[in-house]
């Protein structure tokens, strides 16, 4: 009877081990994705990085009266090399979004630089970069959802609080970018 009893305890004990580790390495697999498909983000907003003091350069030369503008690029360039946290690099971006919205818009009263070849280089692949980090965000979401699901449902939760598993931020749209668009003929 003692065996039988010590067979069923080990057999408990062994399954629960087994269960530790199966819902472990699914949880670290998820985890290592959500950081994969961050990763993908963060090279694409180094190259836009790369690119935003060629397109400041290009645009001095014609936008005398709008440093302000400029400006604002090179912070939102400053704060993102500077953030340390998924979180700061996404605020940093949204800064380097309205400012480059910003900037573009600015361009169009001026036909010098909206005809010069360096600008519209720049301007297409700023438009082909933030094209591609759209997609990856997408893709980045979805890794997200899916971690966070998962360290909050019975019964991966036990094993995510046992290893401090927090939820992971989605990348989000700005307040601004969700307004109205006023569209006047």
């Amino acid at each position: 009877m003692t065996l039988l009893l010590l067979a069923i305890v080990l057999f408990v004990v062994l399954g629960l081990v087994l269960y530790f580790v199966i819902v472990y390495n699914s949880l670290v697999a998820i985890r290592n994705e959500c950081d994969r498909a961050w990763s993908n983000i963060d090279v694409l907003l180094k190259q836009r990085f790369d690119e935003l003091p060629k397109l400041v350069e290009t645009c001095k030369g014609y936008m005398q009266y709008e440093q302000e503008t400029l400006q604002k690029i090179v912070d939102a360039r400053t704060r993102w090399l500077g953030a340390t946290t998924i979180e700061g690099k996404l605020e940093a971006n949204q800064q380097s979004q309205q400012a480059l919205k910003t900037l573009f818009a600015v361009a169009e009263n001026y036909p010098e630089l909206k005809a010069n070849q360096t600008f519209l280089h720049l301007q297409g692949r700023i438009s082909q970069l933030e094209s591609q980090i759209a997609d990856r965000r997408e893709l980045y979401n979805d890794a997200v959802n899916t971690y966070n699901i998962r360290i909050q449902q019975l019964p991966d939760v036990f094993v995510a609080r046992l290893l401090h598993y927090t939820p992971k931020p989605l990348f989000q749209a700005a307040p601004e970018e969700r307004a109205d668009v006023q569209i006047r003929f």
